[in-house]
């Protein structure tokens, strides 16, 4: 059996964690998990054209995920830490780094690693 690369370990590792945080969110319908699938599909071409990008892969699919679903749906994550006001998505950042979260802008603070959304809206936690 042949080791699984590190281009394919990043896009797995990538794939479970924004799909842990939709499932927190209770939105990994099968058109959202699609969603995941087709980002997952473009960064391997990424990632192939720069192997030392692997480690940004998880924050590139949360984000390519979010536009795709402001497209559709509309915001998401939704913030868990302003209460009151419009309601309004979390960011990535970096927007182009390892280690990945989900941050406010409003009020400047960091919510969750991308992949641990659960414990920090009430959600499911990811295991």
């Amino acid at each position: 059996m042949d080791p699984v690369s590190p281009l394919e370990l990043a896009l797995h590792a990538a794939r479970a964690l924004v799909l842990a945080d939709l499932v927190a969110g209770e939105v990994a319908e099968a058109d959202v998990v699609s969603l995941v699938e087709d980002s997952v599909v473009q960064r391997r071409w990424w990632v192939e054209q720069w192997p030392d990008g692997a480690e940004y892969v998880a924050g590139l699919v949360a984000q390519d995920v979010q536009d795709a679903l402001l497209e559709r749906y509309g915001r998401w994550p939704l913030c868990p830490v302003c209460g009151t006001g419009d309601p309004h998505a979390l960011d990535v950042e970096p927007e182009l780094g390892p280690d990945p979260h989900w941050v406010c802008h409003k009020v400047g603070v960091k919510v969750a690693s991308v992949g641990s959304l659960g414990p920090a809206t009430g959600g499911m936690a990811s295991s």
